[in-house]
Protein backbone atom coordinates (compact mmCIF):
# COMPACT_ATOMS: atom_id res chain seq x y z
CA UNK A 1 0.00 0.00 0.00
CA UNK A 2 1.78 3.29 -1.11
CA UNK A 3 1.98 6.39 0.96
CA UNK A 4 -0.43 9.06 -0.09
CA UNK A 5 1.11 12.07 0.45
CA UNK A 6 -2.27 14.41 0.22
CA UNK A 7 -3.75 11.78 2.56
CA UNK A 8 -0.91 11.72 5.16
CA UNK A 9 -1.03 15.59 5.07
CA UNK A 10 -5.13 15.83 5.46
CA UNK A 11 -4.48 13.45 8.15
CA UNK A 12 -1.61 14.46 9.77
CA UNK A 13 -3.19 18.12 10.01
CA UNK A 14 -6.05 17.12 11.47
CA UNK A 15 -4.23 15.48 14.04
CA UNK A 16 -2.41 18.01 14.82
CA UNK A 17 -5.42 20.19 15.81
CA UNK A 18 -7.33 16.81 16.98
CA UNK A 19 -4.49 16.59 19.68
CA UNK A 20 -4.39 19.98 20.60
CA UNK A 21 -7.76 20.21 21.67
CA UNK A 22 -7.87 16.80 23.36
CA UNK A 23 -4.23 18.01 25.68
CA UNK A 24 -6.53 21.28 26.40
CA UNK A 25 -8.96 18.73 27.54
CA UNK A 26 -6.75 16.48 30.10
CA UNK A 27 -4.46 18.92 30.58
CA UNK A 28 -6.46 22.03 31.81
CA UNK A 29 -8.89 20.67 35.05
CA UNK A 30 -11.49 17.64 35.60
CA UNK A 31 -14.00 20.20 34.17
CA UNK A 32 -12.42 20.82 30.68
CA UNK A 33 -12.12 16.59 31.07
CA UNK A 34 -15.85 16.26 31.39
CA UNK A 35 -16.29 18.50 28.94
CA UNK A 36 -14.10 16.70 26.42
CA UNK A 37 -15.80 13.57 27.46
CA UNK A 38 -19.06 14.55 27.65
CA UNK A 39 -18.60 15.78 23.77
CA UNK A 40 -17.01 12.76 22.64
CA UNK A 41 -19.94 10.67 24.52
CA UNK A 42 -22.75 12.33 22.60
CA UNK A 43 -20.64 12.47 19.15
CA UNK A 44 -20.24 8.65 19.46
CA UNK A 45 -24.14 7.98 20.18
CA UNK A 46 -25.50 9.97 17.34
CA UNK A 47 -22.82 8.51 14.91
CA UNK A 48 -23.85 4.45 16.65
CA UNK A 49 -27.87 5.67 16.01
CA UNK A 50 -26.88 6.06 12.32
CA UNK A 51 -25.07 3.35 11.92
CA UNK A 52 -27.51 0.69 13.88
CA UNK A 53 -30.11 2.17 11.76
CA UNK A 54 -28.62 1.56 8.35
CA UNK A 55 -27.81 -1.82 10.20
CA UNK A 56 -31.24 -2.85 10.60
CA UNK A 57 -32.60 -0.15 7.81
CA UNK A 58 -35.14 0.93 10.53
CA UNK A 59 -35.72 4.66 11.85
CA UNK A 60 -35.48 4.29 15.84
CA UNK A 61 -37.92 7.09 17.60
CA UNK A 62 -36.48 10.20 18.28
CA UNK A 63 -37.77 9.88 21.90
CA UNK A 64 -36.07 6.66 22.37
CA UNK A 65 -32.70 7.62 20.68
CA UNK A 66 -32.90 10.67 23.08
CA UNK A 67 -33.65 9.29 26.09
CA UNK A 68 -31.25 5.99 25.81
CA UNK A 69 -28.45 8.92 25.39
CA UNK A 70 -29.31 10.40 28.23
CA UNK A 71 -29.31 7.27 30.32
CA UNK A 72 -25.94 6.41 28.89
CA UNK A 73 -24.36 9.60 30.04
CA UNK A 74 -25.63 9.53 33.19
CA UNK A 75 -24.35 6.27 33.73
CA UNK A 76 -21.50 7.31 32.66
CA UNK A 77 -20.87 10.16 34.92
CA UNK A 78 -22.42 7.63 37.73
CA UNK A 79 -19.76 4.90 37.44
CA UNK A 80 -17.38 7.58 38.92
CA UNK A 81 -19.14 9.36 41.41
CA UNK A 82 -20.48 5.96 42.96
CA UNK A 83 -16.66 5.42 43.32
CA UNK A 84 -15.90 8.15 45.59
CA UNK A 85 -19.74 8.47 47.39
CA UNK A 86 -17.09 8.37 50.74
CA UNK A 87 -16.10 11.74 49.97
CA UNK A 88 -19.77 12.94 50.55
CA UNK A 89 -22.25 12.42 48.51
CA UNK A 90 -23.17 15.90 47.48
CA UNK A 91 -26.47 17.26 46.02
CA UNK A 92 -25.79 17.44 42.31
CA UNK A 93 -24.60 13.58 42.80
CA UNK A 94 -28.87 13.29 42.84
CA UNK A 95 -29.52 15.35 39.83
CA UNK A 96 -26.98 12.88 38.13
CA UNK A 97 -28.95 9.63 39.83
CA UNK A 98 -32.16 11.18 39.12
CA UNK A 99 -31.73 12.20 35.43
CA UNK A 100 -30.29 8.83 35.47
CA UNK A 101 -33.52 7.25 36.47
CA UNK A 102 -35.95 9.30 34.61
CA UNK A 103 -33.81 8.48 31.27
CA UNK A 104 -34.10 4.61 32.03
CA UNK A 105 -37.87 5.05 33.04
CA UNK A 106 -38.38 6.39 29.90
CA UNK A 107 -36.44 4.16 27.80
CA UNK A 108 -38.06 1.27 29.61
CA UNK A 109 -41.77 3.02 28.55
CA UNK A 110 -40.53 3.62 24.58
CA UNK A 111 -39.42 -0.29 24.50
CA UNK A 112 -42.85 -1.64 26.25
CA UNK A 113 -44.47 0.16 23.18
CA UNK A 114 -42.82 -1.02 20.71
CA UNK A 115 -44.17 -4.07 19.08
CA UNK A 116 -42.77 -7.18 17.21
CA UNK A 117 -39.19 -7.41 15.37
CA UNK A 118 -38.28 -3.83 16.64
CA UNK A 119 -38.46 -4.83 19.73
CA UNK A 120 -35.24 -7.11 19.94
CA UNK A 121 -33.18 -4.59 17.98
CA UNK A 122 -34.06 -1.96 20.21
CA UNK A 123 -33.69 -3.70 23.23
CA UNK A 124 -29.92 -5.12 21.43
CA UNK A 125 -28.99 -1.79 20.39
CA UNK A 126 -29.58 -0.01 23.88
CA UNK A 127 -27.62 -2.68 25.87
CA UNK A 128 -24.40 -3.09 23.20
CA UNK A 129 -24.80 0.94 23.09
CA UNK A 130 -24.30 1.20 26.54
CA UNK A 131 -21.36 -1.49 27.07
CA UNK A 132 -19.51 0.31 23.72
CA UNK A 133 -20.11 3.59 24.56
CA UNK A 134 -20.89 5.03 27.44
CA UNK A 135 -19.57 2.45 30.28
CA UNK A 136 -16.32 2.80 28.48
CA UNK A 137 -16.21 6.53 28.48
CA UNK A 138 -17.22 6.42 32.31
CA UNK A 139 -14.39 4.04 32.94
CA UNK A 140 -11.86 6.70 31.47
CA UNK A 141 -13.21 9.13 33.76
CA UNK A 142 -12.69 7.26 36.66
CA UNK A 143 -9.39 6.80 35.69
CA UNK A 144 -8.75 10.16 35.10
CA UNK A 145 -9.69 11.32 38.93
CA UNK A 146 -10.35 8.26 40.54
CA UNK A 147 -7.11 6.15 40.61
CA UNK A 148 -5.63 6.65 44.60
CA UNK A 149 -2.18 5.27 45.28
CA UNK A 150 -1.46 4.49 48.74
CA UNK A 151 2.05 6.50 48.34
CA UNK A 152 3.51 9.23 50.13
CA UNK A 153 3.50 12.32 48.07
CA UNK A 154 1.70 10.93 45.19
CA UNK A 155 -1.58 12.79 43.84
CA UNK A 156 -4.39 10.07 42.75
CA UNK A 157 -5.43 13.42 40.44
CA UNK A 158 -1.68 13.92 38.69
CA UNK A 159 -1.49 10.04 38.54
CA UNK A 160 -4.65 9.60 37.21
CA UNK A 161 -4.61 12.06 34.35
CA UNK A 162 -1.57 11.29 33.48
CA UNK A 163 -2.40 7.11 32.61
CA UNK A 164 -5.61 8.92 31.23
CA UNK A 165 -3.23 10.55 28.92
CA UNK A 166 -1.33 7.76 28.05
CA UNK A 167 -4.01 5.57 27.22
CA UNK A 168 -4.78 7.93 24.14
CA UNK A 169 -0.76 8.91 23.55
CA UNK A 170 -0.85 4.91 23.07
CA UNK A 171 -3.51 5.09 21.20
CA UNK A 172 -2.44 7.53 18.74
CA UNK A 173 1.28 6.51 18.58
CA UNK A 174 -0.17 2.83 17.60
CA UNK A 175 -2.41 4.44 14.90
CA UNK A 176 -0.25 6.39 13.51
CA UNK A 177 3.25 4.01 13.12
CA UNK A 178 0.50 1.34 12.19
CA UNK A 179 -0.53 3.23 9.21
CA UNK A 180 2.90 4.54 8.34
CA UNK A 181 5.21 1.14 8.79
CA UNK A 182 2.09 -0.42 6.39
CA UNK A 183 2.26 2.66 3.94
CA UNK A 184 5.77 1.41 3.43
CA UNK A 185 6.53 -2.07 3.98
CA UNK A 186 2.71 -3.29 4.31
CA UNK A 187 2.03 -6.75 2.21
CA UNK A 188 0.00 -9.14 4.45
CA UNK A 189 -3.07 -8.38 4.92
CA UNK A 190 -4.08 -8.65 8.91
CA UNK A 191 -8.05 -9.18 8.71
CA UNK A 192 -10.91 -9.04 5.84
CA UNK A 193 -12.91 -6.96 8.38
CA UNK A 194 -10.46 -4.34 7.57
CA UNK A 195 -8.33 -4.99 4.07
CA UNK A 196 -6.44 -1.70 4.51
CA UNK A 197 -4.48 -3.32 7.79
CA UNK A 198 -0.91 -5.06 7.54
CA UNK A 199 0.76 -7.68 9.68
CA UNK A 200 3.53 -5.33 9.04
CA UNK A 201 1.74 -2.18 10.10
CA UNK A 202 -0.11 -3.61 13.02
CA UNK A 203 3.25 -5.16 14.44
CA UNK A 204 5.40 -1.99 13.73
CA UNK A 205 2.83 -0.07 15.25
CA UNK A 206 2.57 -1.73 18.31
CA UNK A 207 6.54 -2.21 18.62
CA UNK A 208 7.04 1.59 18.27
CA UNK A 209 4.19 2.23 20.75
CA UNK A 210 6.17 0.29 23.26
CA UNK A 211 9.28 1.90 23.14
CA UNK A 212 8.20 5.42 22.89
CA UNK A 213 5.78 5.02 26.10
CA UNK A 214 8.34 2.79 27.92
CA UNK A 215 11.15 5.87 26.97
CA UNK A 216 8.82 8.15 27.79
CA UNK A 217 7.92 6.65 31.60
CA UNK A 218 12.10 6.23 31.75
CA UNK A 219 12.78 10.09 31.53
CA UNK A 220 10.02 12.03 31.72
CA UNK A 221 10.52 12.93 35.70
CA UNK A 222 6.54 13.96 35.90
CA UNK A 223 5.80 10.01 34.86
CA UNK A 224 8.39 8.43 37.34
CA UNK A 225 5.16 7.85 39.74
CA UNK A 226 5.14 4.76 38.36
CA UNK A 227 7.14 1.65 37.47
CA UNK A 228 8.14 1.68 33.56
CA UNK A 229 6.90 -1.63 33.67
CA UNK A 230 3.23 0.01 34.33
CA UNK A 231 3.73 2.37 30.97
CA UNK A 232 5.18 -0.62 28.74
CA UNK A 233 2.01 -2.75 30.05
CA UNK A 234 -0.70 -0.36 29.82
CA UNK A 235 1.17 0.70 26.10
CA UNK A 236 0.44 -3.27 25.38
CA UNK A 237 -2.91 -3.05 26.18
CA UNK A 238 -3.80 -0.46 24.13
CA UNK A 239 -1.76 -1.71 21.25
CA UNK A 240 -3.55 -4.85 21.25
CA UNK A 241 -7.29 -3.74 22.62
CA UNK A 242 -7.27 -0.82 20.48
CA UNK A 243 -6.94 -2.61 16.92
CA UNK A 244 -9.64 -5.35 18.28
CA UNK A 245 -11.75 -2.03 18.87
CA UNK A 246 -10.64 -0.60 15.74
CA UNK A 247 -11.98 -4.31 13.69
CA UNK A 248 -14.95 -3.98 15.79
CA UNK A 249 -15.72 -0.55 14.40
CA UNK A 250 -15.08 -1.72 10.93
CA UNK A 251 -17.52 -4.52 11.21
CA UNK A 252 -20.06 -2.47 12.33
CA UNK A 253 -19.49 -0.37 9.63
CA UNK A 254 -19.25 -2.61 6.49
CA UNK A 255 -22.61 -4.18 8.28
CA UNK A 256 -24.28 -0.94 7.65
CA UNK A 257 -22.53 -0.33 4.67
CA UNK A 258 -20.54 2.37 4.82
CA UNK A 259 -16.85 4.16 5.06
CA UNK A 260 -16.66 6.33 7.65
CA UNK A 261 -18.69 6.44 10.37
CA UNK A 262 -18.88 10.54 9.96
CA UNK A 263 -17.26 13.63 9.15
CA UNK A 264 -16.07 15.17 12.21
CA UNK A 265 -12.37 14.83 11.55
CA UNK A 266 -11.45 15.40 7.68
CA UNK A 267 -9.28 12.06 6.59
CA UNK A 268 -10.24 10.16 10.37
CA UNK A 269 -13.54 10.21 9.62
CA UNK A 270 -16.34 10.64 12.35
CA UNK A 271 -16.66 10.37 16.49
CA UNK A 272 -16.62 6.47 16.43
CA UNK A 273 -13.86 6.37 13.79
CA UNK A 274 -11.47 8.42 16.00
CA UNK A 275 -12.04 7.13 19.24
CA UNK A 276 -13.15 3.18 18.32
CA UNK A 277 -9.64 2.64 19.89
CA UNK A 278 -10.53 4.01 23.44
CA UNK A 279 -13.44 2.48 23.67
CA UNK A 280 -12.31 -0.88 23.84
CA UNK A 281 -8.89 -0.15 25.44
CA UNK A 282 -10.11 2.03 28.36
CA UNK A 283 -12.08 -0.51 30.54
CA UNK A 284 -9.20 -2.76 30.35
CA UNK A 285 -6.46 -0.54 31.02
CA UNK A 286 -9.03 0.47 34.48
CA UNK A 287 -8.80 -3.56 35.19
CA UNK A 288 -5.23 -4.12 34.60
CA UNK A 289 -4.78 -0.40 36.70
CA UNK A 290 -7.58 -2.01 39.73
CA UNK A 291 -5.21 -5.21 39.44
CA UNK A 292 -2.12 -4.66 39.23
CA UNK A 293 -1.27 -1.11 40.62
CA UNK A 294 -3.75 0.34 42.83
Amino acid sequence: MALNKEVFKTRALTAVVFAALMLVGLLWNMWSFLILMSAIHFGCWVEYFKLVEKIYNKQFLPIYKASLTAGGFAICLSIYFFQNMYYGFEIWNYFIVSFGILSFVLLIGVIIKMKGEIFSKASFTALFGVLYISISIGMLIWIYEGICFDRPNTCSLCVGYMVAISIIFSIWINDTMAYIVGSFIGKTPFSKISPKKTWEGTIGGAVLCLIVMGLLGYFLPVAQSLAVKHWVAIATICAVFGTLGDLLESKIKRLAGVKDSGTFMPGHGGFLDRFDSLLVASPFVWLYVQVFVV
